[in-house]
């Protein structure tokens, strides 16, 4: 691929997750970012007295030098952050530089003034290991995030009229684009890499991935500050799962009848596929699956009337039944190498392997409290250990069928009873009574459950319980 730039610049600023961008950017062999090069304060990085043999001094006194040592470094496509507040005298110039690639990272104001006030209060401006995080809860400022908002809003609204003048673009990345890999590959086409990377960067971790409820002293004043407008999206539940593509492989379609099930793995499948299988009076492995978009759609076609479908399952069941299938089982199919980690990184309390004589329903409650604290992490993005759909929201695995074709119809396992009689008739067939499958788990969820288990699900999980409406389990 030709390159058609010289360098390039990401336009950031502090808390915006410019460290994390950074990180992946280097782990492309064909691309280095040489930190806050026009930082007034330091070069490139606290630490550092000069970028490819420029000083501090020299960078002082010539700001351009730093950039045409960037340009002419021999092996890789060199660049650098640059927030509002660095050496302006440059600024003009790169933008105006068609050979200068633009990236342009942005984040909701709000989450970006609350992380630097923790930043500030904690002093931890990196986290590379969650178990030394520090957290504090911090007084907002109405008048300070005020002047905050102002700076960004005219350094960005700059950028893009200085931009529009002269017919360039840039490659725009959201804060929470940051954990999707193929943004990142698609950064390194843009920017004429043609490497591409397999997994994101797992050294720096989220810092304060809580609702920001929790993480103010005062949040009651943060509605009168911003005039009761919820501009900055201050009530969602924060996401830090990656974006779903729509898993058509995963969906179940019946052999003759028109309904498709799109399973959420951990949910009551072997059920649900059992039913499907006898309303056709075939078994599980004559209904079709493992299907391309292609497919599906001729499958639609065929089938007319035609129903699709989900069924969620209260968070607490689900997260037990991942748990007792996926990790403390040792049995085929389970997550071995994730299992290896949680016990010797997380600390996980199961044995070796199961089964365990000595691992009874009192061991099993503590183990599980553990798995929720680590989900809590994970999905929150401060673990190394991939997101799996095991453990993923059921609202983003939802949200990720959406990509192709939203389910006509969400349905609970406490009410399948009936509601899969009703989406039955719905395409013209008398629905047989559902027969509850024995998912075989070690110790039942009523053995163990108790307020803690609730409460952990609960923060594990608030996206599902805020999406869903979910009660306590009971």
């Amino acid at each position: 691929m030709t390159n058609r730039f010289d360098y390039f610049v990401v336009f950031a600023e502090m808390r915006t997750g410019s460290n994390f961008l950074e990180a992946n950017i280097n782990s492309f062999e064909g691309m280095t970012c040489y930190g806050e090069a026009f930082n007034p304060h330091f070069i490139g990085y606290p630490n550092k007295d000069n970028i490819l043999g420029v000083s501090l001094t020299t960078r002082d006194e010539n700001p351009f030098s730093v950039i045409d040592a960037i340009k002419d470094e021999p092996n890789s496509l060199g660049g650098f952050r640059f927030f509002h507040d660095h050496d302006l005298r440059i600024l003009d110039d790169v933008l105006a530089d068609p050979r200068c690639a633009k990236i342009i990272l942005t984040r909701n104001p709000m989450d970006s003034y609350v992380s630097w006030k923790i930043a500030q209060a904690t002093g931890q401006w990196k986290l590379t290991d969650v178990r030394k995080r520090k957290d504090s809860k911090v007084e907002f400022d109405g008048a300070e995030f005020t002047q905050h908002v102002a700076k960004l809003q005219a350094f960005q609204i700059h950028l893009l009229n200085t931009l529009q003048r002269s017919g360039q673009t840039a490659f725009y990345v959201a804060y929470e684009d940051l954990q999707d890999l193929g943004v990142m590959n698609g950064l390194a086409k843009y920017l004429g890499v043609d490497e591409t990377l397999d997994a994101l960067d797992a050294k720096l971790k989220r810092q304060n991935p809580s609702h920001i409820s929790e993480k103010v002293e005062n949040f009651d004043a943060v509605p009168a500050a911003i005039s009761a407008l919820d501009q900055f999206n201050l009530n969602r539940t924060p996401n830090f799962e990656p974006r779903r593509g729509p898993a058509v492989p995963t969906y179940v379609a019946g052999a003759d009848t028109g309904l498709i099930y799109l399973p959420i793995q951990g949910g009551p499948s072997q059920t649900v596929t059992q039913w499907m299988a006898d309303i056709d009076n075939v078994s599980v492995r004559d209904l079709a699956t493992g299907l391309n978009q292609k497919e599906f759609r001729q499958w639609r076609r065929a089938h007319m009337p035609h129903r699709s479908f989900s069924v969620v399952r209260h968070p607490v069941a689900r997260a037990h039944y991942a748990f007792c299938k996926m990790i403390l089982s040792s049995d085929k199919g389970a997550y071995h190498k994730i299992r290896r980690t949680l016990r010797n990184r997380f600390s996980l309390p199961i044995p070796e392997a199961m089964p365990d004589q000595a691992y009874d329903a009192a061991a099993h409650r503590v183990a599980f409290k553990e798995y929720l604290r680590f989900i809590k992490a994970n999905l929150a993005g401060q673990t190394a250990i991939r997101q799996d759909a095991y453990w993923s929201s059921q609202a983003s695995i939802i949200g990720g069928f959406g990509v192709l074709a939203f389910p006509d119809a969400i349905l609970r396992e406490d009410e399948l009873a009936t509601d899969l009689v009703a989406l039955a008739a719905k395409v013209g067939v008398d629905a047989p009574a559902l027969q509850p499958v024995d998912e075989g788990l070690p110790y039942t969820l009523a053995a163990i459950y108790d307020d803690e288990i609730e409460s952990l699900t609960r923060d594990a999980y608030q996206r599902d319980y805020v999406t869903f409406g979910f009660k306590n389990w009971e």
